[in-house]
């Protein structure tokens, strides 16, 4: 996969000189999809598809648009789907899911959040109330209709909140390795998780040590999803490399999720939701993903053990399979 898979580049105004850009994929005819839309021939199935705790299985398939309704007249079309990166990702991330979204015929749009990736990056806004606000905008300026919202890691706690303010807007949310993440429950205080979780000051590191890197931390990941992990980066003339989200703005991003963790918003999220966690059902932190699901009115667990934070990277055939399963028209 590459850019030239992208049907199109999208910039949408959230607010007055603000504009977002997105990575949008027209639906394809779908080939080699099973009738039900569930996991294509030959896809690795990381997680567990049942357990004790009744939280995890698939809901009920629908791999693609119908064609006919009930009563024999036009059935809804495609359920399209909004895709949301982490805190100091890129909408590049998404890629091969959305790849695998479009062949079996739903089109994305992966966004870049404010100060991320290709999307402009104000001084201000960088909280994840704002975030949610700028993809209810993206949402209502494409003319979306019900879209399933995927967020990963921070952005699973975004679309949630999205959910939570804009009940309206989203069809179904998937929440992949994020969505319950509580900052307050990790850590003492502020000026510890600020200690922990302060990123490291990599610019001006050469380009080519940092793609070294990723090859050797991830040699199961394709180099899509590596050279979309570097660009979280730009890379000037001189080959080094430097961060897009600035340090000061990664902590305006964590300080928020500190202030607002995604407790309060959980109970208020009033459509389907696909908790898609990496790790086991018997992991320690386990019961922080059943507590979420508990509090969602209508929640599902699929638990990835042992993968990666960044499933879509890492698994993006099967985490597409997974989402499928939302796209109820």
């Amino acid at each position: 996969m590459n850019d030239t898979e992208v049907t199109e580049v999208v910039e949408v105004e959230v607010e007055p000189g603000v504009r977002l850009r997105l990575r949008h994929r027209a639906a394809r005819p779908a080939t080699g999809r099973d009738s039900a839309g569930g996991h294509a021939a030959g896809a690795t199935t990381p997680h567990d598809t049942a357990g004790p705790d009744g939280l995890h299985g698939a809901a009920a398939a629908v791999g693609g648009p119908h064609t006919a309704g009930a009563d024999g007249g036009a059935a809804p079309g495609p359920v399209p789907f909004l895709l949301v990166h982490g805190l100091s990702s890129n909408a590049r991330l998404w890629d091969e899911v959305g790849d695998a979204l479009a062949a079996a015929g739903h089109p994305s749009w992966a966004v870049d959040l404010r100060g991320h990736g290709e999307s402009d990056a104000p001084e201000s806004g960088y909280d994840t109330g704002t975030a949610a606000a700028d993809l209810a905008a993206v949402i209502t300026t494409l003319g979306l209709s019900r879209p399933v919202v995927a967020g990963q890691s921070w952005g699973g706690n975004v679309v949630v909140r999205l959910a939570a303010k804009h009940p309206d807007l989203p069809g179904a949310l998937g929440l992949v390795d994020g969505g319950w993440i509580d900052l307050h429950a990790a850590f003492p205080d502020w000026q510890s998780c600020e200690r922990a979780l302060r990123p490291q000051d990599i610019d001006g590191r050469p380009a080519a040590a940092m793609r070294q890197w990723l090859a050797s931390a991830h040699p199961d990941w394709s180099d899509t999803a590596r050279e979309a992990t570097l660009a979280n980066m730009r890379i000037r003339a001189d080959g080094t490399v430097a961060r897009r989200l600035t340090i000061p703005h990664h902590l305006e991003i964590l300080r928020s999720m500190w202030d607002g963790p995604p407790g309060p918003d959980l109970p208020l999220v009033a459509v389907p939701a696909l908790l898609l966690p990496a790790l086991g059902p018997q992991d320690e932190r386990a019961d922080t993903v059943r507590r979420a699901a508990a509090a969602l009115p209508d929640a599902t667990v699929r638990w990835y053990p042992g993968a990666d934070h960044d499933l879509h990277a890492q698994h993006p055939a099967t985490i597409a399979a997974d989402l499928l399963t939302l796209a109820v028209p």
